[in-house]
């Protein structure tokens, strides 16, 4: 068993792409600010982690449309500030929208530092960094 996979609670997630290509061509260098990489290819699926899947991308299994869900997002640990600003910037030069730049939110708590953006098929993505003891 991998060790960290007990710290999780979570085994995985996946999202929908109608372009699998330009959705490699984004997340492969977007995640690799945070130290993720690609650890399983397939013809309609891509999968990303620390080691294990953890999140993946794919064709939808029923060949409809992929279509992003109002409300859902995944956020992903950055192991610092720089991370997050550096998964940001990454983002939006490879097009992603802006849905909140890499900053501090009281309303999450102190120690919160992230940031938001829109993928290229229109899901919401956050890298987030948490530590209680850096002001």
């Amino acid at each position: 068993m991998i060790e960290h996979r007990r710290l999780r609670s979570i085994c995985h997630a996946s999202i929908g792409t109608n372009n699998l290509a330009q959705a490699q061509g984004f997340y492969t260098p977007v995640l690799a600010t945070l130290g993720i990489d690609l650890v399983s290819e397939y013809e309609q699926a891509l999968a990303y982690g620390k080691g294990y899947p953890e999140f993946w991308l794919q064709q939808p299994f029923d060949k409809l449309p992929a279509t992003t869900g109002n409300g859902t997002h995944f956020g992903f640990v950055a192991l610092s500030k720089q991370q997050v600003d550096e998964f940001y910037h990454c983002a939006i030069a490879l097009g992603a929208r802006c849905n909140g730049a890499p900053g501090v939110r009281p309303e999450y708590g102190a120690p919160y530092y992230g940031c938001f953006v829109i993928d290229l098929d229109g899901n919401k993505i956050e890298a987030s960094y948490w530590q209680a003891t850096e002001k």
